[in-house]
């Protein structure tokens, strides 16, 4: 029974690998035929064999970049996670404290972030500015995911641990914290992306007052030279480094949760 369980979990694994890689693949050479049936010239659609030849041949220099949009992000992203969760443990601990303080993080969320990016780049230097803006996308969605798994905590389990006269620490730590660890795991997936998005949107914003070389700085500097094949490879790697982020925080939401709890539990049965 167990091994007919693992053939079938791993034939459908190879389903979902390779179904989507079918279908990716399918439209690169849709992309691929369309370009050179209709001769579109590169600076209006690249062809994908241009664009991946010109990913090869400027790799120094957007990986270069990339690296410091990465640096970007995950620092974002680090803050983002203490940040968040510490707010959502507070706001969790009084009623009074959520209303005074929950209004400004709905109002930071709900500011585009492209209006709040030239303020910041006004009163702080272009690369804690930068860091400033990614940190605002990506922390109100671990901040409300924290926030919504601490206030879903089994009442029938409170209850217990209020019989057995437990103190608001023990509860913190032994029941609330591993009940909202399946919501904060679902809000870090969504800002590690987000992350990602605000670090390009606050290089863009920076423009040429910028000092990093970050991915978006590239991009805008192949748009001042009309190198439309450096601005669809530099769009690539973001996209590619979106994915690995987003595959990497699934994963490891996959292992933390999949010996407990019913949401990565029921994939493998």
């Amino acid at each position: 029974m167990t091994s007919q369980l693992s053939r079938s979990n791993a034939r459908e694994w190879l389903l979902d690998l390779l179904l989507p890689a079918s279908v990716f693949l399918g439209s690169l050479l849709l992309w691929e035929a369309i370009v050179r049936v209709f001769a579109i010239p590169p600076y209006v659609l690249p062809a994908p064999s241009l664009i991946l030849t010109t990913l090869i041949a400027d790799w120094p220099l957007l990986f270069a970049s990339l690296l410091v949009t990465l640096r970007i992000t995950f620092e974002a992203l680090a803050l983002a996670v203490a940040g968040g969760v510490g707010l959502a443990i507070l706001l969790a601990q009084s009623r009074a404290v959520e209303r005074a303080f929950l209004p400004f993080a709905i109002i930071l969320q709900v500011t585009p972030i492209i209006a709040i990016a030239p303020l910041l780049l006004i009163y702080l230097e272009s690369s804690t500015a930068v860091l400033v803006c990614a940190f605002l996308v990506a922390f109100f969605p671990i901040l409300s995911n924290t926030a919504l798994g601490l206030a879903s905590t089994d009442h029938n389990l409170v209850d217990l641990f209020d019989l057995y006269r437990a103190s608001r620490w023990r509860r913190l730590v032994l029941l609330r914290l591993p009940s909202a660890l399946p919501y904060f795991l679902g809000g870090l997936r969504i800002g590690g992306g987000l992350a990602l998005i605000g670090a390009i949107v606050a290089e863009l914003a920076a423009g040429a007052a910028g000092q990093g070389t970050g991915l978006a700085f590239r991009i805008t500097e192949a748009g001042y030279r009309l190198n439309i094949p450096r601005i669809f490879a530099a769009l690539a790697l973001i996209s590619f480094t979106g994915l690995l982020i987003y595959g990497a925080l699934a994963l490891i939401s996959r292992l933390v949760l999949r010996h407990w709890h019913d949401s990565a539990r029921s994939r493998q049965m």
